[in-house]
């Protein structure tokens, strides 16, 4: 009895640690699927975080964009307004500034996205170039009256009138007034250029060649530019060397650079003295 009852007792602690291994490699696997299910867990938690961190920043993309779209429409209105402010000064005045500022601010607004400020600001210049252009075309039109007082023309009639104005816009003079008179050199001279900034001319000259009309306004046009300069101009050793100090053999240099030659030539040293003249520059 006392064998069997130790066999038996052998057999008992043999099953007992039999079970217990099996319980620890149960455990163990628990363990492990549990670590596996945390990672899981951990990784889920992560892609939902993200999930969530992208679906903020859609929406909040979303509605800066919406922000950006409810602005555009006043841009494209002043984009309009100004587009037909630069058909009305065209011929009139330039407006290669304004042009290309307004290209600029154009393109700000058609690669922006999220921020509606930079529309606002590009509308504010829209506007404020519109406006430019409109003071610009009021003056230009007032100066047409300044000198005569009244009607540009009188003798010449409109489009003797018209056939000199855009000889005067073709050489670079948009911006100068011009009226028709018989007052240059008591009337001997065809046409002449006030200090004040607008240029007169003679009826007859109205039927004059296309290129001697254009040189005849580009010689004024380079008085008008001489006398924004005749203090150092008048002062100046090279240009009394150069030309004799002689404002009319200065202006022809001054139109041969331009493009509009007269029947006096010019040396290639005082063609480079005279183009100075041009953007105010006495060297």
């Amino acid at each position: 009895m006392l064998a069997v009852t130790a066999t038996a007792a052998v057999l008992l602690a043999a099953a007992a640690a039999a079970k217990a291994e099996g319980l620890e490699g149960e455990r163990a696997e628990a363990m492990a699927e549990l670590a596996v299910i945390a990672d899981r867990s951990h990784s889920a938690a992560q892609r939902t975080d993200h999930l969530s961190g992208a679906i903020a920043q859609a929406e909040e993309d979303t509605a800066d964009r919406a922000a950006v779209l409810a602005v555009r429409p006043a841009f494209i209105d002043e984009l309009s307004t100004l587009a037909a402010a630069l058909r009305t000064a065209d011929g009139k005045v330039d407006t290669a500034v304004q042009v290309a500022s307004a290209r600029s601010a154009q393109e700000a607004v058609r690669t922006e996205r999220t921020d509606p400020d930079t529309v606002v600001a590009a509308t504010a210049t829209l506007r404020a170039l519109t406006q430019k252009v409109g003071t610009e075309v009021a003056g230009w039109q007032a100066a047409q009256l300044a000198g005569s007082g009244g009607a540009p023309w009188s003798s010449s009639g409109p489009g003797g009138y018209a056939r000199v104005r855009a000889a005067l816009d073709r050489v670079g003079g948009g911006g100068v007034g011009l009226y028709e008179s018989s007052s240059c050199a008591g009337g001997t001279a065809p046409a002449c250029a006030n200090s004040n900034g607008y240029i007169k001319y003679r009826a007859d000259i109205t039927g004059w060649s296309d290129g001697r009309l254009n040189w005849a306004m580009a010689h004024e046009l380079a008085h008008i530019y001489q006398f924004r300069v005749w203090g150092p101009l008048t002062a100046s050793n090279t240009y009394a060397a150069m030309f004799g100090g002689d404002p009319e053999f200065l202006a022809n240099c001054m139109a041969v650079v331009r493009g509009f030659p007269g029947s006096v030539g010019c040396s290639g040293e005082q063609q480079t003295w005279a183009s100075g003249i041009w953007v105010g520059v006495v060297r």
